[in-house]
Order: C-alpha cells, then sequence, then structure tokens
C-alpha cells in the first residue's frame, strides 16, 4: 500500500500511467477503494497521475486524528506530496472539495503548476460558496442522499426517472461508506464550510480553465463565473450536466485534458 508520511498527515496515494505529470485532487469524502474512480478515467491513458485519499477518508490519517484541519492544511499536503514524489513541476486538476483545495494549494505552488483545471468549484467569500453540505450531511443516510440528488442536478427537480436513478445509486454508494471516516468526513466538511480564496486568486499566474455543470446545484454557474473571472486569464467551460458534469457530458474529459497538456 503506498503512503506518503507528510510533516501532520500520512496519505494514502496512488500512482498510475504513462506520460506529463498530473495530480487530481478528488472531492468530499473520497475514498479510492470504491470504484469506479478517476483511476478509471481516460486522464490515466495520457498522463502520470497522482491521486490520493484526504486526510481522514479512506486509509489516510492526520496524525493528530482529533485536530481539526484548515483548507490551507489540505492545500499543504497536496504540495507535500509531490515533494515526497519529487515532482517540481505538474498539471493540477482539482474536483469539487478537490477543486478548492487545488486552489489553496496553486497559490502555495507558484509556478510548479504547470495548468490548472478547477472543476465544478467555487471561490467562496464574496466569490459565492459551494451548497452547504455539513448541513445536508447533518440529515440519516436516506434523507442525505436525496438532499444530496437535488443539489448535484437541477434536472431532477422535473425529471423523476432521472431522479429516481441517481437516489439508486447513491443508495449503492452509502452502503459502502466506512463508518471509521465518518469523523473524517465531518472534519473536511467543517473546513470546507470556511473555505474562501477570493483575496489571494488575482495572483495567481497559472494558465487555468473553470469547468462544470450547466445543471449543478452545489457549484452554481453564478460561482463558476465569479471564479474565472477573478483569476487572471482564466477560461471558463459550461458542460451539459450537473455536478458530476465529467460523466454525463462526453465532451467533457477531453476538453480539459487538452487543457492540461504541455
Amino acid at each position: 500500500m503506498p503512503t506518503a508520511e507528510l510533516s501532520t498527515a500520512r496519505l494514502h496515494y496512488e500512482l498510475i500511467g504513462e506520460g506529463p505529470p498530473l495530480l487530481i485532487i478528488n472531492g468530499t469524502g473520497s475514498d479510492l477503494r470504491r470504484r469506479p474512480n478517476v483511476l478509471d478515467g481516460p486522464a490515466v491513458e495520457e498522463f502520470t497521475v497522482l491521486t490520493y485519499e484526504h486526510r481522514g477518508l479512506g486509509r489516510s490519517r492526520a496524525h493528530d486524528v482529533d485536530a481539526q484541519p484548515a483548507m490551507d492544511d489540505f492545500g499543504a499536503d497536496a504540495l507535500e506530496l509531490a515533494d515526497h514524489l519529487g515532482w517540481d513541476r505538474f498539471a493540477l486538476l482539482g474536483i469539487s472539495f478537490g477543486g478548492m483545495v487545488a486552489q489553496h494549494t496553486a497559490g502555495r505552488a507558484g509556478d510548479r503548476i504547470t495548468r490548472l483545471v478547477l472543476a465544478c468549484t467555487s471561490a467562496g467569500g464574496s466569490g459565492g460558496a459551494s451548497a452547504p453540505l455539513h448541513e445536508v450531511y447533518a440529515q440519516p443516510g436516506p434523507e442525505r442522499v436525496r438532499r444530496m440528488v437535488a443539489l448535484s442536478d437541477l434536472r431532477t427537480h422535473t425529471d423523476a426517472a432521472r431522479r429516481d436513478a441517481m437516489v439508486a445509486f447513491s443508495l449503492g454508494m452509502l452502503a459502502k461508506e466506512d463508518p471509521e471516516t465518518l469523523p473524517g468526513i465531518t472534519r473536511q466538511l467543517e473546513a470546507r464550510r470556511h473555505h474562501d480564496t477570493w483575496d489571494d486568486l488575482p495572483a495567481l499566474t497559472t494558465p487555468t480553465l473553470v469547468a462544470g455543470g450547466r445543471h449543478d446545484g452545489i457549484a452554481p454557474l453564478a460561482n463558476l463565473e465569479a471564479l474565472a473571472g477573478r483569476i487572471p486569464g482564466a477560461q471558463m467551460r459550461v458542460f451539459e450536466g450537473g455536478h458530476a458534469f465529467f460523466l454525463d457530458d462526453p465532451a467533457a474529459w477531453p476538453a480539459m485534458l487538452a487543457f492540461l497538456r504541455p
């Protein structure tokens, strides 16, 4: 099992593929033991993909398991992991909560990040916060699933077949959750609700693409527009789909990977 001993955490990571280095930072509650995930996606066909489980999730743990991390701690984890593997320069893709982390990582990394994609995420602060998932996760399992589905894809408000299919899939994923990681998810969500990079974003010089789904209620279009407008020279692409637009729209992954190429 590959693990990296960092200054304040031990992270489980996976490294797969061949090609230029690409660090993918996953979203809320991510656990690489649950498949499919980004390791099963098209990125591994043209990049050396590094991804990992956040502290407190999956097989990763903070050294102080009772400490409440801040968003900057998650950002530091990503950069320390790259250091651990000797990655001096690399492309970076952050998805949802991972996009928030990627903003903190890019702020620390300077010109080490060659290209940056921020997917279905928000700047926080004056740029708008993503949906309050700490409130959603406080609900019992089935109710949490229903609320997450309603936020994840606004089309489910009027499309019963889509809603029922997403609820059924999400309930199946809920059954696979590791109860030992629930404290880690709670701490992750507590950090997430304080995410705010708005004042720092104008200093980013990395070529950046902000991407998201037209029907996303977690990171809505207004948040994406604010984020893209705040980062100098950033591009923005809107795809058909909800929060998981990269699964809904077949054009999404090719567009993001094309942007990430050296």
